[in-house]
């Protein structure tokens, strides 16, 4: 018999018979993906220490700590200066949690190391903001200033009253306040006015043309 092929390599073969629902197709493609970025070891870097114990992964460095919670499929240890993330078996479930868990800390270890960080940018005619203390002052064409004030391990910064940098070592929370702060103005989409992130692109209407 012939050497027996991994999933890998059976799932273009299926799709092209049309054995396989694309879907589900897509779906073992992913899992597949996943599994082998849970195989990568993960280096944790000159002054980040980590501890595994009871299902969490503690991560502590310049930027704070971060936890990451493990689910019983998956087995974390530290060996020789890296991370090593392996699923206690072959099931479907260990196998989708597998990269899962290793991006997650992988994300926790960059975070605290680095930091994560989201940059937007302020268009319009007297909008503007400024940093009060902590806090974010936004003026965006309100009859009130728009304040945002930052959770902890987030530190929001303004450059030139039109550029806005939210950093911070948890990705999730730094992602999660630009797209707040997004939300108070997002870009209009005839002049584009408003709050957008650093390089977005903003997909303009033509105005109505006025009467004659």
């Amino acid at each position: 018999m012939g050497q027996s092929k991994g999933n890998s390599e059976l799932v273009p073969g299926l799709i092209k018979k049309k054995k396989l629902p694309a879907m589900l197709v897509n779906t073992i493609k992913g899992e597949i993906k996943m599994s082998r970025i849970g195989k990568l070891p993960i280096e944790i870097p000159q002054g980040v220490d980590v501890k595994v114990e009871d299902h969490q992964v503690t991560v502590t460095g310049p930027n704070g700590t971060e936890v990451v919670a493990i689910r019983p499929e998956i087995n974390v240890k530290v060996e020789d200066n890296h991370i090593i993330v392996t699923r206690v078996d072959d099931s479907r479930q260990a196998r989708s949690l597998h990269g899962l868990s290793r991006t997650l800390i992988a994300n926790a270890v960059h975070g605290v190391k680095h930091a994560f960080e989201k940059k937007l940018e302020i268009q319009g005619v007297g909008y503007r903001a400024n940093m009060e203390g902590k806090n974010l002052n936004l003026s965006l064409g309100y009859s009130h200033p728009v304040i945002v004030e930052p959770p902890e391990g987030i530190t929001i910064t303004v450059e030139a009253n039109t550029k806005i940098t939210v950093k911070g070592a948890n990705k999730q929370t730094v992602g999660d306040v630009a797209a707040y702060i997004r939300s108070k103005r997002p870009p209009e989409v005839y002049k584009g006015k408003g709050v957008r992130y650093e390089g977005e692109h903003i997909r303009r209407k033509a105005g109505k043309a006025g009467k004659k």
